[in-house]
């Protein structure tokens, strides 16, 4: 049942995102003017990190203590990811997030192309929308 719920019909595809090449404040002013904690670096389509209000946190506090802050994107962004495939079930989604301890994974094409991202709560959104149907 569970199963044949896909990922892809509930992870958000209109994503904010930035490149490696972009500079740190502006990726910082796109965290505040959103309201999210982090967003994926994004390179000719293709995933190439991801950067958190965590990381942008170290790199300014690190600038400050060199004279200079701002640096690029690419500086303090997480390469090493987890990612989620489009075609992934529920069940699975739900089981990457509890081994993981992720609240968000970009969800990727078999080209590692971002496609969009799940959350949480889309899971758990997933989950409800059957439940109702089922009634």
């Amino acid at each position: 049942m569970f199963r044949s719920i896909r990922i892809s019909d509930y992870m958000t595809t209109s994503l904010i995102t930035t490149s490696p090449d972009a500079d740190l404040l502006s990726a910082v002013d796109l965290l505040i003017e959103h309201g999210i904690s982090g967003m994926p670096v994004v390179e000719n389509g293709q995933l190439v990190g991801m950067v958190s209000e965590h990381d942008c946190l170290n790199g300014i506090l690190k600038g400050i203590y060199q004279g200079e802050v701002g640096g690029r994107v690419s500086e303090v962004m997480s390469s090493a990811m987890d990612t989620i495939s489009h075609d992934t079930d529920v069940i699975a989604a739900a089981e990457a997030f509890i081994k993981q301890g992720r609240r968000r994974l970009p969800v990727v094409d078999a080209q590692g192309k971002l496609i969009g991202q799940l959350s949480r709560c889309d899971v758990l959104r997933a989950v409800r929308a059957y439940e109702l149907t089922e009634i």
